[in-house]
């Protein structure tokens, strides 16, 4: 009688392999900030990396098939006036990505598709709301242009990026310091970690904490959590005696672990990176030199390990490629963008098949750029799946769409009735047509401003060909 002894699975054989030299990004300052943040951001057009710089904080974001060694007088994108934290590109486009930074603010940026000769240093829209700090930003991943922020102050913020406006702010629901926040598939529920060692299941929209559980790891130091995409949720932490652990955990039974599973002894925090699709779970430790990967299954011990990618370089951070970015013809799963001290070495993971045709099992439709809601339809209530698109004949980036940011007319707010007392100096008898004849002014240097920026960034445009054309 035969036994099986080996677990069936078409991941069992996933390896990890650096790309060539040529490859790779060098000659990049990535930031040293102390922060367990990934200080990557990889979309399907573009690689973006925390930097060094002097007085503020900045960034650089570098087309994906600029490889090589970077100009040491690349444009960076450069506007907090203190270092930025974390970054993370926008799901519904892929042209704009937003910063968070210990200056207290949140940023969001529009990327053009051209390389700017000059740093960007003028963001589409500033966010202002936290007091300290902020280390966490993450895009709602079905509902356009809604970001959530997380400070050092302990409050989550949700905003609205179209309008610049906040929509919700979870406040005395964190009596400690935010380690990490994570959306479920659809948006409709948050996970967080706090170091006072509690994950919470909030609903952002009802403003209330669905579900919690003191101490899922007994150690001291930080916890990461994520959802799956069953709901469970997924930790990392430490053991007591400092180990690292993982466990697997359904909030409608918080108390009992679906899985524990301890792993090695080692300082770093575990960062984990999710792919729904394939189930499997990546863990990346910042300082670690390796990548290790589970498969999450229904059948026990639920999680699974698969293997390990080594390297002899430890990471300082890493970027996690959406799978719409990735290369089908080559069963590619995943690729990871590993951050040294001065360069960036993309990490490709891949499932061995002999075959060259569409691996339909390995690429199920996955959420494509156009959102399922609006921001509006949201905070009413409503809740949509992501809208799936098809891998067969790969992913090809949309052209730069422009983000509009319409603020609203703080003038709309009437004025409280009563009696009220004026400082102004303007003449009381200051007429309509007068007030017109102002406004129509305002306009035709609104339109003059705006043709001569169309006209600076086709000269931008037309340098960049002639320099590229010459090189």
């Amino acid at each position: 009688m035969s036994r099986r002894v080996v677990r069936q699975s078409k991941f069992r054989h996933v390896f990890g392999q650096p790309v060539k030299a040529d490859q790779m990004y060098e000659d990049i300052r990535v930031s040293k900030v102390t922060w367990d943040s990934s200080f990557c951001a990889v979309n399907p057009k573009f690689v973006a990396i925390i930097v060094e710089s002097g007085g503020g904080g900045a960034f650089i974001v570098l087309p994906l098939s600029k490889t090589g060694r970077v100009d040491k007088n690349h444009p960076l994108v450069t506007g907090h006036t203190a270092p930025v934290l974390d970054i993370d590109w926008c799901p519904h486009n892929d042209n704009v990505i937003a910063s968070a930074s210990e200056d207290t603010t949140v940023m969001v940026w529009q990327i053009p598709d051209y390389v700017p000769v000059r740093n960007i240093t003028e963001p589409v829209v500033t966010l202002e709301g936290h007091s300290k700090r902020v280390g966490i930003i993450s895009w709602h991943p079905t509902a356009r242009n809604v970001l959530l922020s997380a400070g050092c102050d302990n409050l989550v913020i949700l905003w609205n990026v179209g309008t610049g406006e906040m929509l919700l702010v979870l406040e005395d629901m964190h009596t400690d310091l935010i380690y990490n926040v994570g959306w479920n598939r659809n948006g409709s529920l948050l996970v967080t970690t706090c170091k006072d060692k509690k994950v919470r299941i909030i609903d952002p929209r009802k403003q209330q904490v669905v579900a919690e559980r003191f101490a899922p790891h007994e150690g001291l130091r930080p916890v990461r959590a994520i959802f799956t995409r069953e709901g469970h949720i997924f930790t990392t932490g430490f053991t007591r005696m400092s180990q690292r652990e993982l466990g697997l955990w359904d909030p409608k039974n918080f108390e009992e672990p679906i899985a524990l599973q301890e792993m090695d002894t080692s300082n770093g925090v575990l960062l984990p990176f999710y792919d729904p699709d394939s189930s499997i779970v990546y863990l990346c430790g910042k300082g670690d030199s390796s990548i290790r990967y589970f498969e999450i299954t229904d059948e026990a011990p639920y999680v699974h390990y698969l293997n390990t990618y080594s390297s002899k370089e430890p990471q300082r951070g890493m970027g996690f490629m959406p799978k719409r970015g990735l290369d089908v013809s080559k069963c590619e799963i995943a690729r990871f963008f590993k951050l040294h001290e001065r360069k960036c070495e993309p990490i490709v993971m891949t499932v061995p098949r002999k075959s060259d045709l569409f691996q339909d099992d390995l690429y199920p439709d996955t959420p494509g750029p156009e959102p399922a809601l609006e921001a509006d339809e949201w905070l009413s209530g409503k809740d949509a799946e992501p809208i799936l698109i098809s891998l067969r004949d790969g992913y090809v980036p949309v052209k730069n769409r422009e983000l509009k940011v319409v603020k609203k007319n703080i003038l709309d707010n009437k004025p409280p009735p009563g009696p009220r007392h004026s400082h102004s100096t303007c003449n009381p008898d200051f007429s309509q047509p007068a007030l017109e004849e102002v406004l129509e002014e305002i306009r035709a240097l609104k339109e003059t401003v705006q043709a001569q920026e169309k006209r600076i960034s086709d000269l931008e445009n037309k340098l960049c060909q002639f320099t590229n054309g010459t090189d």
